[in-house]
């Protein structure tokens, strides 16, 4: 398996994937619509470094140009799809809910459908660990029930998991899920919070804190899940080859896996971490808990580690001062 598939390439995640792929030797052909939904010249400097390096090729375009999708496609012929394109934001789909219709739903069918049509070995699709929606039982377990979304971009992201599961029942293209847990690190998208901190405290400006800070995250370095994506791709699932804690389906190659640290972080602590690399405090402003958001996520990764035998391990504070390193550089 050389060629691989990837939308969302001038995105955060992306960007990384396809980087660490092209570092393995092998063949990416990249695919995204570069929207306005952040700066787009920062999605435009992602894709430049990128087409700078050997093996890379890419097609500037929406998931929802079904005819230009299918096209790309099928003229590269890949072995392996990542899909990671999707409208991302949880707060922003209190906003703009159709975007998040438009983009993770009919954009992911349109991938979908593209797909069936070649030979493609395994089909893998970004989706994030927002689906737990209101569930309470910690560490959040693949295998849970994900009933209780509470916004419109978890929903969407319920529903292309769905999606996923009919077409590899259909269709029998072996089909992988990943559910990410709050992902951070260089390069990424100036909307999440890590980037809000740092400029809030560089800045001199209050940081709006949710929940009077009684917030806890699985922070995931992004290389990390680079590297549980790329070993994932080895692993498609079969029917009837379950490993222990799997999600596998009963009826079709499919499967769901959690990408997270397994710990959960107090945000105070992330933010504390945040001002030691900066080497200054922040000002603080605490709020109620918005509409939409959760006071915590927490990954098992057990099955991560039964796959592949890795877990995301860079500790957050390390991390942290990686990504301050980066967005210093960025800044000047």
């Amino acid at each position: 398996m050389r060629k691989v598939f990837i939308t969302g390439t001038a995105g955060f995640i992306g960007f990384h994937v396809a980087n660490l792929l092209l570092d393995e030797g092998f063949s990416v052909m990249g695919y995204d619509g570069m929207t306005h939904y952040y700066d787009p010249a920062l999605k435009h400097q992602r894709h430049a470094m990128l087409r700078a390096r050997d093996g890379f090729f890419a097609q500037e375009a929406m998931l929802e140009d079904h005819d230009t999708l299918n096209a790309a496609i099928a003229d590269f012929r890949p072995d392996v799809i990542v899909h990671l394109a999707a409208q991302a934001g949880v707060r922003y789909s209190l906003e703009n809910p159709r975007a998040y219709v438009d983009s993770n739903m009919i954009g992911t069918f349109n991938l979908l459908e593209a797909a069936r049509l070649i030979d493609v070995a395994h089909i893998m699709v970004a989706s994030t660990s927002s689906v737990y929606g209101a569930n309470t039982s910690v560490p959040f377990k693949e295998t849970d029930a994900c009933d209780t979304p509470l916004t419109i971009y978890a929903a969407t992201k319920k529903a292309t998991e769905a999606m996923g599961h009919a077409t590899a029942h259909v269709y029998g293209i072996p089909m992988t899920f990943f559910r990410f847990f709050t992902v951070y690190g260089p390069w990424g998208r100036p909307d999440m919070a890590p980037f809000l901190f740092a400029k809030g405290i560089l800045d001199g400006t209050p940081l709006r804190i949710f929940n009077n800070g009684q917030m806890w995250r699985d922070f995931t370095y992004v290389t990390d899940l680079a590297r549980a994506v790329r070993l994932l791709m080895d692993v498609p699932p079969v029917v009837g080859q379950p490993v222990a804690g799997d999600s596998l389906s009963p009826v079709a190659p499919f499967r769901v896996v959690n990408i997270g640290q397994s710990q959960k972080i107090l945000l105070l602590d992330f933010i504390a971490a945040m001002e030691n690399a900066l080497g200054r405090p922040a000002i603080r402003e605490y709020h109620p808990m918005q509409t939409g958001d959760v006071p915590m996520t927490w990954a098992d990764t057990t099955l991560l580690r039964n796959l592949t035998g890795f877990v995301p391990q860079t500790e957050m504070r390390a991390g942290v001062a990686r990504f301050v390193e980066w967005y210093l550089s960025q800044r000047k």
